[in-house]
C-alpha cells in the first residue's frame, strides 16, 4: 500500500513537472503569441506557397500576402509548414492564428470557421498530357482514365460529389502533395489531374512542361483567408488589413508578380 502510493505521488509529481516545463505561449490579444501572426500553410502548393530552391524559405502569394497583411498589423509573420489533412485540426487546437493556404471558402467550411474578404478566384480545371489522344472534356469522359487530385480538397471534395450524384466511380489516386500529382501525370502513370486553377496555371506556364488544360469543371470558387471560429477581432483586422493592401494596389502587385495577371480583384466583386 505505501508502495502504492508513493508511485503515485510519483506520478503526480512527474506530471506536474511536464506541465510546469511546457513553453508558454505568450498571449498577443487577437493573436496566441504578442507581436506575431502565425500562418498555417502547406508548403508545397506552387505558386501559393512552397520553398524557395534553397529548401526553406517559403515563397509564394500566400507567402507575400502573409508578409503584407502582418506588417499592416504590426506583426510579425511566422509561417508554420503543416500537412493539409491537419491544417484545420491545428487550427482548432490553437497551433496557429490563422490558415493562408489557397483555402476555398465553403458554407459548410464557414460553419465551424471565421473567413476574411475572399482574395483570390479559382476555379478546377482538368489537366492532361499534351500528347493525350483523345483528350477528356467532363469527369464523365475520364471514364476508363485514371484520375489524380489532391486528397481532403475541394478538387476531391467535387470528384466525390458529382461521383454520388452520377453512380460514377473513377479510378481514382489521391496524393498528399498536388505536386506528386503532376510528377506522376509527367511519368504516365496516371492520366488526367483534377486541381485549382491557380496551381494548373503555374505548371502550365514552365518552359516546355508536357500539360494542357483539358477542361474547365467548375469556376464558382474563391480563395479567403481562415480564423479560428469566434476570433471576430482578428477577422475584423485582417479584413481590413486586406482592404487597405487593396486600394494600395499591393495585392494586385503581387498577383502580377505572381501569376501575371490580377486574380484579386475579380473575387472582390
Amino acid at each position: 500500500m505505501i508502495n502504492k502510493k508513493f508511485a503515485l505521488l510519483g506520478a503526480v509529481a512527474a506530471l506536474v513537472c511536464i506541465i510546469a516545463c511546457q513553453p508558454k505561449v505568450e498571449s498577443g490579444g487577437m493573436t496566441l503569441k504578442k507581436n506575431v501572426l502565425m500562418i498555417g500553410m502547406e508548403i508545397g502548393y506552387p505558386p501559393m506557397e512552397y520553398f524557395d530552391e534553397d529548401g526553406k524559405t517559403p515563397i509564394g502569394f500566400d507567402v507575400e500576402m502573409g508578409k503584407a497583411v502582418a506588417a499592416k498589423l504590426g506583426l510579425t509573420p511566422e509561417f508554420i509548414d503543416t500537412a493539409w489533412d491537419g491544417i484545420f485540426s491545428s487550427l482548432d487546437t490553437d497551433k496557429f492564428d490563422c490558415i493562408m493556404s489557397s483555402v476555398t471558402y465553403t458554407s459548410e467550411r464557414a460553419g465551424r470557421y471565421n473567413f476574411s474578404t475572399p482574395y483570390v478566384v479559382n476555379a478546377q480545371y482538368l489537366v492532361v498530357r499534351n500528347d493525350l489522344q483523345a483528350k477528356p472534356k467532363s469527369l464523365e469522359d475520364v471514364q476508363g482514365l485514371r484520375l489524380t487530385f489532391q486528397g481532403e480538397t475541394t478538387s476531391d471534395e467535387l470528384y466525390q460529389d458529382w461521383s454520388a450524384k452520377t453512380g460514377i466511380r473513377l479510378e481514382t489516386y489521391p496524393y498528399d502533395k498536388v505536386m506528386n500529382c503532376f510528377d506522376d501525370l509527367s511519368l504516365n502513370r496516371v492520366d488526367v489531374i483534377l486541381v485549382d486553377s491557380v496551381v494548373a496555371a503555374e505548371y502550365l506556364s514552365r518552359p516546355g512542361n508536357p500539360f494542357e488544360i483539358s477542361a474547365l469543371v467548375s469556376d464558382d470558387e474563391v480563395l479567403a483567408i481562415c480564423i479560428k471560429k469566434g476570433n471576430d477581432e482578428l477577422t475584423a483586422a485582417i479584413n481590413k488589413a486586406l482592404d487597405e493592401l487593396y486600394a494600395e494596389g499591393a495585392l494586385q502587385r503581387i498577383s502580377q508578380n505572381i501569376f501575371g495577371t490580377d486574380v484579386v480583384s475579380p473575387a472582390r466583386k
